[in-house]
């Protein structure tokens, strides 16, 4: 896909993956709207890239609440009177706890987000894009939605539901013009790295700061999942863990 002035709405964009992707975007000339809980951040990150030329936009979004993805979607169609792009990035892992040590309402916060933020995303955009003609959603998946990983029970269980998202849309829809496809990147070097590291639960805590794959690399991939060389995987996860994988996105090799 050629992003000149193609609309691009990313979620969770106030830092790691949604901020690089924001970024990688604005590079290419998309109109980019920047969402997350995070007003004062997005903002700090939408004034940069205007200032830049850019065309950037940030707006305050709670994805396990209908109302305020609703009103992202026709924020972004409503000024560009389109959407060409949805990424569905907003994901949490924190707490981290073995099952009988969870928290119940903890746990159906990272639901909250993790899976319904997805589906709202994907609620909203699909009418839109079904409207146009056609359109690409990206739902940030993980290895952890087909792996049995100690302490992450929230997120493994939520990641597997994405996957039957896309999948279950992607059959729904692509009839209609949709691309849907989900993206396991591996291990990012985010925040959220941080985050398992600090638990010190399963072999993920262990690994190396330099295992980890720059956010700016998700960013490229899903700039790709955008093209027909994407369509093979339409309807799963495509992985970056594999070297076929870095191989397709044009990435270096580990």
């Amino acid at each position: 896909m050629e992003f000149k002035n193609k609309v691009v709405v990313i979620t969770g964009a106030s830092r790691g993956i949604g901020e690089a992707t924001a970024r990688h975007f604005a590079s290419l000339g998309a109109h980019v709207f920047l969402a997350a809980r995070s007003a004062g951040r997005i903002g700090e990150i939408a004034t940069a890239l205007s200032s830049q030329g850019a065309s950037a936009h940030a707006i305050a979004c709670d994805v396990s609440d209908p109302a305020q993805v609703s009103r992202l979607v026709s924020t972004a169609t409503d000024k560009t009177g389109r959407l060409d792009l949805m990424v569905n990035n907003a994901g949490v892992i924190d707490p981290i706890a073995r099952l009988a040590d969870s928290d119940p309402l903890e746990w159906a916060r990272v639901v909250d987000i993790n899976l319904k933020g997805v589906y709202h995303g994907l609620r909203y955009a699909i009418p839109a894009m079904v409207a146009q003609g056609g359109g690409t959603i990206v739902n940030i998946s993980s290895g952890a939605a087909t792996s049995a990983l100690e302490g992450w029970s929230h997120y493994c269980a939520t990641k597997a539901a994405v996957l039957s998202l896309t999948r279950v849309a992607d059959r729904e829809y692509r009839g209609d013009g949709l691309r849907v496809i989900g993206l396991s990147p591996g291990t990012v070097a985010t925040r959220m790295q941080e985050q398992i590291r600090a638990s010190g639960i399963n072999p993920v805590s262990q690994l190396d700061w330099s295992a980890h794959i720059p956010a700016e690399w998700v960013a490229q991939a899903i700039a790709w999942l955008t093209t027909e060389e994407a369509d093979p995987h339409l309807g799963s996860d495509f992985s970056l863990k594999s070297s076929e994988g870095r191989r397709a996105v044009g990435l270096p090799q580990i």
